[in-house]
C-alpha cells in the first residue's frame, strides 16, 4: 500500500467553474484519486477555494457585498457544484483561512532570513480618478504581443503571454474605467527567482521522466528563457498581511501577498485544516519529510497556464525555505477544452458551467464524456453533438443497455439469483482472455495518468462483454439448455460485477447503483493491481457466489435526443 497525496489546481473564487475547469484539474485529480483508493492505497486528496487577488475584489463590488462575505457564500456553492460532480475531496478548504495565513507569512520570513526576499521600488499603473495604486488585474488594455483589446495587467487571456501592467497599450482602470492614468514608483517585496535558477533546473531534471511532455516543455521554456525576480505583494486590501518578525512589515501596512504567492502554500494550509476538522490528526506526515512523507507520492493536477508557476515559482518557494517540505513527484497538466473553436470563459460567461449542467444531467454523464474526450496531448472541441454521440453510445447502449438485459433476464429466468448449473466453455474462455489482456492495460493507463486511454479501455471491456453475450446467447441457448443458458448468465452477472467495479474512478455514481443491486458487498469492490496480476482471469468471472440475490438495477441512463441538444445550443450557444 502506497501513500499518495493529491492536490488539483485551486478553483478561482469569482463564480462557478466551467466544464473547462472541471477537466483541467479537479475532475481528473478525483478520478485518479478513486483509482488509487480502490487499488489498495492510502489517499488525501486536497482541494480549495482561490480566495485572493483582485477579481474576487471586483467580483465583490458586483454582487454588492463584502469580499468576505462574497469568498465565504461562493465557497459554500463551488463545494455544493463539486459534490454534484462527485468530487470526493477529503478536504475542500479556502485560502483566505488562518491557517495559510500562518504558513505564507512564514515562508515569507523564512525566504528573507535565506537572502531571498529583497524590497525594491517599481513602477506601477496610478488610477488618479480612482485615488489608487492599480494591481495588475484592475488594468486593462492593448496587449503588446496579439493586439487583443482586452489583455489583463499579468496576463492576456487571448494568447497566454504573462505582462507588467506597464506594458499594455492605452491602459485603462477595470474598476472605473479611467484612463486617466499615470506610471508612479511603489515598493514590494521581490522573490529572487534568479538565485535558484540551477536548483530548479535540478529540482525539474529529477522528475522529468514522470511529468508528461506539456509539463516538462513548459518548465524548461521558463528556465530556458530565464528566471526572473517576481514580486509577491500587492496594493490591495483583500488578502493575506505583510509581515515582518510576527508583526506589521513598516511601510507595507496597506498591502497584501500576491496571489500566486500564497495560493499554492494552500494545498499545505487546507492539509492543516483537514487535520484540525478530524480530531486533529498528523497532517506533517504528508507535508514534512523529516516527519514521514519522505514515503509519500505527492501528485498535482492543473491546466497547462498553471504549470509555470507550479514547476518554477512554487518550487522556488519550497527550496528556498531550506526546511524539509515535500515537493511534487507527479505533475498531470492539460490543455484546453474549447468551446466550439474559442475558449471557455468565467469573466466572459462562455461556455456550460458546472451547476448549469447538472441541472441538464446527473454528474457521471458529463464526468464520462470529459475523460473519454480529456485534453490530454492536445486542445480538444467540445460539442453538443460528440456530448450526445459519446453518451448514447458508451454509456446508454454499451453499458447500460447490457446491465439491464443481464439483470432483467436473471430475474425473469433464474429467480432473481446468480444461477448454477453448467460448465464454462470456449466463449467464457474467449471472455476471459479477453480480460487477461485487457484489465492489466487499464491498470496500466490509470497508474500512468492516461485517462482518455483509460476510458477507452473501459469501454473496449464493455464491449467485450456485449460480444461474449451476442456469442453465448443465453436467450437462445434457455429453449434447449437451461444449464448452458446458466452459464452464460452467470457470466454474464459476474461481468456486471466487473463492469461496475472498473467504472469506479469515472462513473462512481452508476458504479455504486449497479453494485449494490446485484449485492456485491463493500470489500469485494477493491481494483487492486495484484487481483489482474495473477494470469487466473477466470476467477474475475467468479465475482459472484451461485444462488447469490440479486436485483434488477434503475434505469442506469437515459438517451440524449435531437430536440434536447436543439435546447440546449439555443440555451447555451454552439452549433
Amino acid at each position: 500500500m502506497a501513500r499518495i497525496l493529491i492536490t488539483s489546481a485551486l478553483p478561482y473564487i469569482n463564480g462557478v467553474k466551467h466544464l473547462g475547469n472541471l477537466v483541467g484539474s479537479m475532475l481528473p485529480a478525483d478520478v485518479y484519486a478513486r483509482y488509487c483508493r480502490a487499488a489498495g492505497h492510502e489517499v488525501l486528496f486536497i482541494c480549495a477555494t482561490d480566495e485572493h487577488g483582485t477579481p474576487a475584489e471586483l467580483a465583490a463590488i458586483e454582487a454588492g457585498q463584502t469580499v468576505a462575505e462574497y469568498c465565504a457564500e461562493q465557497h459554500d456553492i463551488q463545494k455544493t457544484v463539486g459534490a454534484g460532480f462527485s468530487l470526493s475531496f477529503d478536504h475542500f478548504g479556502r485560502s483566505s483561512n488562518p491557517q495559510n495565513r500562518k504558513l505564507t507569512q512564514h515562508f515569507c520570513e523564512v525566504l528573507e532570513a535565506n537572502g531571498l526576499i529583497e524590497e525594491r521600488t517599481s513602477k506601477q499603473v496610478y488610477s488618479v480618478d480612482d485615488k489608487r495604486f492599480l494591481p495588475d488585474r484592475y488594468v486593462e488594455g492593448t496587449c503588446p504581443n496579439c493586439g487583443y483589446e482586452k489583455a489583463r495587467g499579468d496576463q492576456c487571456d487571448n494568447c497566454g503571454t504573462l505582462l507588467d501592467p506597464i506594458q499594455l497599450i492605452t491602459p485603462y482602470s477595470s474598476v472605473s474605467g479611467s484612463r486617466n492614468v499615470e506610471i508612479r514608483d511603489t515598493r514590494h517585496l521581490y522573490l529572487l527567482q534568479t538565485q535558484m535558477q540551477d536548483q530548479v533546473r535540478a529540482f525539474v531534471d529529477a522528475r522529468a521522466a514522470n511529468w508528461p511532455n506539456l509539463t516538462t516543455s513548459i518548465a524548461y521554456k521558463w528556465l530556458d528563457e530565464g528566471l526572473i525576480d517576481r514580486s509577491i505583494t500587492r496594493d490591495l486590501s483583500w488578502g493575506i498581511p505583510v509581515t515582518q518578525n510576527g508583526k506589521p512589515r513598516p511601510g507595507f501596512e496597506e498591502k497584501v501577498f500576491y496571489v500566486w504567492f500564497d495560493a499554492p502554500i494552500e494545498y499545505i494550509g487546507a492539509t492543516v485544516e483537514w487535520a484540525e476538522a478530524n480530531g486533529g490528526k498528523d497532517w506533517e506526515r504528508w507535508w514534512r519529510t523529516d516527519k514521514g512523507a519522505h514515503d509519500v507520492t505527492y501528485v498535482e493536477f492543473m491546466g497547462k497556464d498553471n504549470v509555470a508557476f507550479h514547476t518554477v515559482s512554487f518550487p522556488v518557494t519550497i527550496l528556498g525555505s531550506k526546511e524539509p517540505w515535500k515537493l511534487v513527484d507527479k505533475l498531470k497538466a492539460f490543455n484546453w477544452l474549447n468551446w466550439y473553436g474559442g475558449k471557455f470563459s468565467t469573466s466572459q460567461k462562455r461556455g456550460v458551467f458546472m451547476d448549469k449542467a447538472l441541472e441538464l444531467l446527473p454528474g457521471d454523464y458529463w464526468r464520462w464524456y470529459l475523460m473519454a474526450n480529456a485534453p490530454e496531448s492536445s486542445d480538444t472541441a467540445f460539442t453538443w453533438e460528440s456530448f450526445k454521440a459519446c453518451v448514447n453510445s458508451d454509456l446508454n447502449d454499451v453499458l447500460g443497455n447490457f446491465v439491464n438485459r443481464i439483470t432483467k433476464y436473471a430475474a425473469a429466468r433464474f429467480d432473481s439469483k446468480v444461477p448454477e448449473g453448467g460448465a464454462p466453455g470456449e466463449h467464457e474462455a474467449w471472455m476471459a482472455n479477453e480480460l487477461a489482456i485487457r484489465l492489466p492495460a487499464l491498470i496500466g493507463y490509470y497508474e500512468a495518468m492516461e485517462f482518455r486511454k483509460a476510458a477507452a479501455e473501459t469501454r473496449a471491456i464493455w464491449a467485450a462483454g456485449n460480444e461474449y453475450i451476442t456469442k453465448a446467447a443465453p436467450w437462445t441457448a434457455y429453449k434447449t439448455s437451461v444449464e448452458l443458458a446458466a452459464v452464460g448468465i452467470r457470466t454474464g452477472l459476474n461481468l456486471v460485477a466487473l463492469f461496475g467495479i472498473i467504472a469506479q474512478p469515472i462513473l462512481p455514481e452508476t458504479a455504486k447503483k449497479i453494485l449494490d443491486a446485484i449485492g456485491v458487498p463493500e470489500d469485494r469492490r477493491s481494483l487492486k493491481p495484484v487481483n489482474v496480476g495473477t494470469g487466473d482471469y477466470a476467477t474475475l468471472l467468479s465475482v459472484l457466489p451461485v444462488n447469490m440475490p440479486i436485483n434488477v438495477p434503475p434505469q442506469l441512463f437515459t438517451k440524449i435526443e435531437d430536440a434536447q441538444v436543439a435546447d440546449w445550443t439555443a440555451r447555451f450557444g454552439g452549433g
